[in-house]
């Protein structure tokens, strides 16, 4: 598929994610799913701000390698996808989406880092469940959720916000959204962001 079509392609995957969302996940049986209820939208205490580095990461992947934030400076722009916990309704969704909008991020030389504070064994067999993922998923488990803290948004409950970093190719923050942990981020804002960082803008 050509970058030309994009446009087409992410109008038709911005009215497939509410869908997505509402059914909770992709490839991951519902029965498979704990439900959560509703919780605080929010429960923590941002600690940097758009413009300022991005702390520095050197996490474990589900694949055995590392996830460091050095392996992008200088090469990819960034967005790392922080979700609270495997197999809970909203997190089972919102990264088998990310799947399908793989070339919107590679349009915008973006790469994707998913994080959570849950350990491998528990990621490893949630993104087997969901099919596989296109991007690498690292564990903030231990010291348990150690980079969620730098960023603050290590909720209270021990699991991180739901959270989207854009880092730019110098390291630096370009976009922020601790979202209502209920919901899943709006692709569309994400994709705006990243299109306006690719720009230099």
């Amino acid at each position: 598929m050509r970058i030309a079509s994009l446009p087409l392609v992410l109008a038709l995957l911005l009215a497939a994610f509410p869908a997505m969302a509402a059914t909770g996940a992709a490839g991951v049986p519902a029965d498979h799913i704990y439900p959560v209820g509703h919780l605080a939208p929010t429960d923590s205490r941002l600690a940097v701000a758009v413009g300022q580095p991005m702390p520095d990461f050197d996490l474990p992947g589900i694949d055995g390698s590392r996830v460091r934030l050095a392996d992008y400076k200088g090469k990819k722009n960034l967005v790392i996808s922080f979700v609270p916990a495997a197999w809970t309704p909203v997190c089972s969704g919102q990264w088998p989406g990310y799947n399908i909008a793989k070339e919107a991020f590679e349009a915008n030389d973006t790469a994707l880092v998913g994080i959570s504070v849950d350990n491998i064994p528990t990621l490893f067999a949630w993104t087997r469940e969901m099919g596989g993922l296109w991007f690498p998923v690292a564990s903030d488990f231990w010291p348990h959720g150690g980079l969620a803290k730098k960023l603050g948004i290590l909720r209270s409950d021990g699991v991180a916000e739901r959270a989207l970093f854009l880092v730019d190719k110098n390291g630096i923050i370009r976009f922020i959204d601790v979202h209502d942990i209920n919901t899943r981020p709006d692709l569309g804002v994400l994709l705006s962001a990243m299109k306006r960082v690719q720009a230099g803008n």
